[in-house]
């Protein structure tokens, strides 16, 4: 097992990541096609197309079904093995979608895994050195390999996430999947799943919506390559949906090579904070959040937490809330597994003790929980009566501490909470500390009512209360 450790990386402006139960070193975070990395690197080059195939229901939900390209760069210094099954030298593909809608970013689907058989030998990447000619089980340095939608959309060559262990790349070129769930449509099983209404203009509107695709192989790993495997691009949702292909889906703009889909959220809020966090002999986690003034005295708090490569997934999130602070509107959010894995998919459970509000995944005795595993991505996020301030937040892992990974948690810089701001006055109604023309359009709005704005407490909003609130104007609360 390859030595890994913490890496602390700061994508917005912050604090520097707090150091908990691991070592640390910081890292530049991100992006994957600078200079050639020693040993071999694949990376995703380009995502060039999308297939769409018959929609299906299952458990009463409607799901579009689709397939995303993805075209490979061996980036570093020698060949890149690419042997079929059932070899284990060959890389393995999964294919995600994410929707940022509401200021937050959400996984919306997944997919099983693409497994290789051979590479062609093209120069989307730069200058390519063929290691043959033809299709052979070798990707050359400096070449990239495109497979087409409808090739990582082909269902006899997609095998369950499971049994490969993304931190190593290791997985046996024989593994058998589990059956089919009953009921499942033959279109949507294994491919990428997207429900309907999570792409319904008309129940998403202004939602931006991503695309992407990541490349795990056991020499990769080997050579320390494989935090840079995975890349995004954008995409656009039609306006009508088809009975027999669903919603098209136009890419738009570039691939973002080397950088996961968490990275779509910063590139739609700028105020996105994105820190970076590796597990000694394990994988790489990001750890992702903003938080937004409702306009009302509240904040809302928004974590994404993406699992790149870690075998060890994510089991527990934790954030400082002070004593005095009401938290309210606490949330979780996790993508589907339709495909007869067996994982759960149950929300994480929510408590508030000793200063934390913590999400915690059933234990790891019960193997088939919904730990945040690897190339997913989880949500938290609740409502507060405090602005942010800077605080250690706390990622928890979910299978057992070993001799090769030590650790049981990190401890992550992030934003909570503070102090609860001291309540508006009655007339400042947008709580802005200023009474002015915003607050006089609430009240003559509620003029004849026993609204808010009914500051003299008799049950009617009027002139009495037109007086005290111009006697206030001007005024800093």
């Amino acid at each position: 097992m390859k030595t890994r450790v913490l890496v602390g990386t700061i994508t917005a402006t912050g604090l520097a990541l707090g150091i908990g139960q691991m070592n640390a070193i910081a890292l530049p975070a991100g992006g994957g096609e600078g200079l050639p990395s020693t040993g071999p690197d694949v990376i995703v080059g380009d995502i060039p197309d999308v297939a769409r195939y018959a929609p299906g229901t299952f458990n009463g939900i409607q799901y579009a079904s689709y397939a995303i390209g993805s075209t490979s760069c061996n980036i570093g210094t020698t060949q890149l093995l690419w042997q079929p099954n059932p070899s284990n030298k060959h890389p393995t593909i999964p294919q995600n979608m994410y929707r940022v809608k509401n200021g937050a970013i959400e996984q919306i689907g997944l997919s099983w895994c693409k497994h290789g058989f051979c590479a062609l030998q093209e120069n989307i990447c730069g200058t390519c050195t063929p290691a043959g000619g033809g299709c052979p089980t070798v990707l050359g340095v400096g070449c990239s390999d495109p497979y087409t939608a409808s090739l990582n959309g082909a269902q006899n060559d997609l095998k369950s996430r499971g049994p490969i262990n993304p931190s190593t790349g290791f997985f046996s070129g024989t593994y058998t999947d589990p059956a089919a769930p009953s009921g499942i449509p033959s279109s949507i099983r294994e491919r990428l799943a997207v429900a309907r209404n999570d792409l319904d203009p008309a129940q998403n509107a202004g939602a931006a919506y991503f695309g992407e695709c990541q490349y795990i192989h056991i020499d990769d790993a080997t050579a320390g390559n494989d935090d840079n495997n995975a890349s995004y691009r954008r995409i656009t949702v039609g306006s009508t949906w088809s009975n027999t292909q669903g919603y098209s889906l136009t890419l738009s703009g570039t691939t973002q090579r080397g950088l996961p889909g968490i990275y779509a959220w910063q590139s739609i809020h700028s105020d996105v904070v994105i820190r970076t966090v590796d597990v000694a002999g394990d994988g790489r986690f990001f750890v992702a959040y903003r938080a937004i003034d409702n306009g009302n005295g509240t904040w809302r708090y928004e974590y994404a937490i993406q699992n790149l490569n870690s075998d060890r997934c994510g089991g527990s999130f934790s954030v400082p809330v002070p004593a005095g602070v009401t938290v309210s509107n606490v949330g979780f959010k996790s993508p589907a597994y339709l495909n007869g894995e067996g994982y759960s998919n149950a929300a994480w459970a929510a408590t508030q003790a000793n200063g934390m509000l913590t999400w915690t995944c059933e234990p790891n005795s019960n193997a088939n929980a919904n730990a945040l595993r690897w190339s997913t991505l989880y949500n938290f996020r609740f409502d507060a009566d405090a602005p942010p301030v800077a605080g250690d937040a706390s990622l928890g892992l979910w299978k057992a501490a070993s001799a090769g990974s030590p650790a049981t948690s990190a401890t992550v810089a992030a934003v909570g909470p503070g102090i609860p701001a001291p309540p508006c006055e009655a007339a400042d109604t947008n709580c802005d500390n200023v009474i002015d023309g915003v607050d006089l359009g609430v009240l003559l709005s509620q003029w004849g009512t026993s609204g808010s704005m009914d500051l003299n407490g008799d049950n009617n909003v009027d002139g009495a209360d037109l007086g005290l609130l111009l006697s206030q104007w001007g005024s800093t609360i």
